[in-house]
């Protein structure tokens, strides 16, 4: 290893522990496997949240694709009404939280929401209608919460096509269907598997959704081990087979993906004209899905919120939005913080020794936040036992210093969207040349001078960028900040899970609107971007 590659990974661990740490005390559950508790868990819990865990992936995964990829096609290849609109109008559904769009579905097409009544009213009998609490409702929403993470990438994919790869296709004989199924999908596959993975991590970290439909995953089961039995070991070996699931999907992602290259630019061809029932299915598919993943949702909440605002808007709502503004602002600065760091330390020092490291460091996204919120409890729980003489030898008898503080939040929500910051900043430095470099260093520019005359400036953008999105991200994350809150010390997120719990679904549309409209910040910023 290189002098200067050895200093980047020295420089570089320090962060990369802040989700290291979390991983290797859950994972080292394996090594303590207490036999009374996993006899437990194969008898009581495994079979169901292993069969459901699975279901949730099948089937989401197939809700992903059948969504996001025609729609992608649509957008990026074809030339119907409304193209333009749609192209960046079902990029809205990332706004909406999963846990949010569960309880408007709930609230709608329940037995006693107001689809089933006014069937009711009108035929006498609505039993006919499919049950929304069911595996096959939770994985509607989720994969309509989701199918932008396929979308996006896979549009991005059709776009380095354009319609000359139907047109390659079609020189050798093949139909445009043919020449779809057989070229331009197998072009978009490093795209399609990105999505792909994206959604199925997403589904894994879901606590929100599946506890509103009581569809039991490990994120549930880790959740109740912990805060309804007070089992921490049994949450804690819960952790550990999520991680290990969490793995093999990374692992099978880079497996798919294998040793192939895949290159192509955006490419300004002409488009495919649709004409009778095809132009009018584009138009009805695009018009159906963000109907049913952004706008009756929104419709919804306005309903719900313009009749209970003036009963449920009180103080305690300025206490909710200022803690989960203040615990937003601080992770993202943080966040944003040991990022630029990180993207600094890569720069400056590199090889591949600092490049692994620093993937580590941004590991967190793809873990589950209950999983982190174990791996980081667990640490500073034994932490605050050998504190403990220490206080009571001043006097502060049982007092504990970092169990339930918002420090611990904080630290998890690091280590969850560590990622989620430095990919902006990564891409802005990207864009800075070495010869930018070298030329500043001709006018005699030390590598002070050049952190803060050239890097910095040129790096707004991204770090604007980070910083928002990191914000939003926090504000919507629920079950770290449930999990490792403070006591008392609900944000705007909790208020959703606590009102969604009791089935109080209009209650909880006010804190869930406030939350969506703030999530439009990144969805916007990705709008222009792509329009750039």
């Amino acid at each position: 290893m290189r002098l200067s590659s050895l200093r980047g990974v020295l420089l570089a661990m320090p962060i990369a522990l802040l989700t290291l740490v979390p991983l290797l005390v859950v994972l080292g559950a394996f090594l303590d496997p207490q036999p009374e508790i996993w006899t437990h868990l194969i008898d009581y819990v495994l079979p169901d949240v292993l069969k459901n865990t699975l279901i949730l992936l099948l089937g989401v995964g197939c809700g992903v694709l059948l969504l996001g990829v025609p729609l992608a096609w649509f957008t990026a290849v074809c030339e119907f009404p409304g193209r333009r609109f749609f192209s960046w109008a079902l990029m809205l559904p990332l706004a909406m939280p999963a846990y949010v769009l569960a309880f408007v579905q709930v609230g709608l097409f329940d037995f006693t929401g107001p689809v089933q009544t006014t069937l009711r009213e009108l035929t006498g009998d609505s039993s006919w209608f499919p049950r929304v609490r069911s595996t096959g409702g939770v994985v509607l929403v989720l994969s309509l919460a989701f199918y932008p993470y396929v979308y996006l990438l896979a549009r991005n994919a059709f776009l380095t096509q354009g319609k000359r790869a139907l047109e390659a296709a079609q020189m050798l004989g093949m139909s445009r269907q043919q020449g779809f199924w057989q070229v331009a999908l197998p072009m978009a596959r490093p795209w399609l598997i990105g999505g792909l993975t994206l959604a199925l991590m997403e589904t894994l970290a879901d606590f929100g959704a599946v506890s509103i439909f009581n569809f039991d995953t490990f994120t549930t089961a880790i959740y109740k081990s912990w805060f309804a039995l007070f089992n921490l070991p049994a949450a804690s070996q819960l952790a550990s087979l999520l991680v290990l699931f969490v793995l093999v999907l990374v692992g099978l992602e880079h497996w798919a993906r294998g040793s192939r290259q895949y290159h192509g630019r955006i490419v300004a061809a002409e488009r495919i004209q649709l004409h009778g029932w095809h132009r009018a299915m584009a138009v009805v598919v695009c018009t159906l899905v963000l109907c049913m993943a952004f706008v009756v949702p929104l419709l919804q909440l306005l309903f719900w919120v313009s009749s209970i605002w003036r009963e449920d808007l009180d103080a305690r709502y300025f206490g909710f939005t200022l803690r989960s503004m203040a615990i937003s602002l601080l992770a993202a600065l943080i966040v944003a913080v040991l990022s630029l760091c990180l993207v600094f330390i890569q720069r400056r020092f590199a090889g591949r020794m600092t490049r692994w490291t620093v993937r580590l460091a941004t590991l967190g996204y793809a873990v589950p936040g209950s999983v982190l919120a174990v791996g980081v409890f667990l640490p500073i729980a034994w932490l605050d036992n050998l504190l403990i003489p220490l206080a009571q030898s001043l006097g502060f008898a049982g007092y504990q210093i970092l169990k339930g503080s918002v420090a611990v939040m904080l630290l998890a929500l690091a280590a969850r969207f560590m990622a989620v910051a430095f990919q902006p900043m990564d891409s802005a430095m990207q864009r800075i040349s070495r010869n930018q470099e070298d030329a500043a260093r001709s006018l005699g520019l030390s590598q002070r001078q050049l952190l803060w005359r050239l890097h910095l400036p040129m790096l707004r953008g991204g770090v604007l960028t980070a910083v928002l999105m990191c914000f939003v991200d926090v504000m919507k994350e629920m079950p770290i900040t449930l999990m490792t809150r403070p006591f008392g010390w609900d944000t705007l997120a909790v208020r959703v899970f606590e009102m969604t719990s009791e089935g109080m679904w209009a209650n909880a549309a006010l804190p869930s609107l406030m939350i969506v409209l703030t999530g439009l910040i990144p969805v916007v910023l990705l709008v222009l971007k792509s329009e750039d």
